[in-house]
């Protein structure tokens, strides 16, 4: 999985796209999001992506989500929600 951190970073960007696009085309361009659709092989890509960024950087996966579980966590302890936006139901 050897490359370089800011081709890994456009590789992952453009699986969330392919996320997005499904979501966007399944839920009609937002008329109808009760059948946003996305396709669990889309997902797998994304984490082979972010997995493979991290790797690239010196970044313990494992050791990243659990810091991120951690700040959530406070987030919901301090503020009821685990957006870190102010406005009222997150970003």
């Amino acid at each position: 999985m050897q490359g370089q951190p800011a081709y890994r970073i456009l590789d992952l960007a453009s699986e969330v796209g392919e996320i997005a696009k499904d979501a966007v085309e399944s839920g009609e361009y937002g008329a109808t999001p009760e059948q946003l659709e996305v396709n669990t092989d889309e997902v797998g890509d994304v984490l082979f992506s972010l997995l493979a960024l991290a790797e690239s950087l010196d970044i313990d996966a494992g050791v990243a989500l659990d810091e991120a579980l951690d700040k959530y966590q406070r987030r919901l302890e301090e503020t009821g929600t685990a957006s870190s936006s102010n406005r009222e139901g997150g970003r």
